[in-house]
């Protein structure tokens, strides 16, 4: 069984090919909260006799997205006891202490990580002035990589290898994940930046049907808002899916580009 989270597509891609190889069922966290009215609400599943567990999500301010801690906080999983267990997750660059918090997460539901791994995956935050989407070319090399990394990966998963952790954590884990990561769930995170030129808008509603928080307000004909309900995480998948570039975040998104995975037709 794999929980996966997925705002712009790169895990959403790696717990799909885990599916194609292993045929484990693959579980959307985002679409779970959003049947069972929120990541608050407690989530049960049962596992199949020698049915492994993973997790995947991307990485948001060197730290596991917050949707996904909370729904971890509220998962009850029956027969999970011994299980094969293991994390994947995904990142433009380093992820810091994500893979030690989101192992302290488990612990507290009576779970561990028996190996794990990060892929870096193209870049898709645009947030800050100083960061736009990858070049082609290197959006290309990245996501080649990272299929090596998961063809390899799959074997120990087949395996039920132990001991695996290749984390790309960079040279400053601690103070990314503690001290950025902390100030970017404080003062970076959050909707009220995004805003809408009626002019592009087509009214299609792409926006908010990619909405992993279900934070975006849209009627047919209708130009979409924002709930301002405090569950953004600023992933801006809303601002990646737009076909007419009508969304921008205030003006750091201003003649930056778009990616979200499946945006042009190759095949890894």
């Amino acid at each position: 069984m794999v929980f996966y989270f997925s705002c712009t597509g790169n895990t959403r891609w790696a717990a799909k090919r885990i599916k194609y190889f292993t045929g484990d069922d693959i579980i959307d966290i985002a679409a779970e909260c959003k049947k069972h009215g929120g990541s608050d609400k407690n989530h049960e599943y049962t596992l199949d006799s020698e049915e492994s567990i993973g997790f995947l999500f991307p990485v948001h301010g060197w730290r596991p997205p917050l949707m996904v801690r909370e729904f971890i906080a509220n998962l009850r999983i029956t027969n999970a006891q011994g299980r094969y267990c293991y994390i994947i997750c995904t990142a433009g660059d380093t992820v810091g202490e994500a893979v030690d918090i989101f192992q302290k997460d488990l612990a507290a539901i009576g779970l561990k990580a028996d190996s794990a791994i990060s892929l870096i995956m193209p870049e898709s935050y645009v947030g800050l002035p100083f960061m736009d989407v990858d070049e082609e070319i290197k959006e290309i090399q990245k996501k080649t990589h990272a299929n090596h990394m998961m063809c390899a990966f799959v074997d120990h998963i087949i395996d039920k290898d132990c001991g695996i952790f290749k984390i790309t954590r960079g040279h400053w884990p601690r103070i990314n994940s503690r001290l950025l990561g902390h100030a970017f769930i404080k003062w970076i995170i959050g909707d009220s930046k995004f805003r809408v030129d009626p002019q592009r808008c087509i009214h299609c509603g792409k926006c908010a049907s990619v909405c992993p928080t279900d934070d975006i307000e849209w009627s047919k004909g209708e130009v979409p808002e924002w709930k301002h309900n405090g569950k953004c995480l600023s992933c801006f998948a809303c601002y990646h899916h737009c076909p007419t570039r009508a969304i921008e975040y205030g003006n750091r998104t201003k003649d930056k580009g778009q990616y979200y995975y499946e945006h042009f037709e190759r095949n890894f």
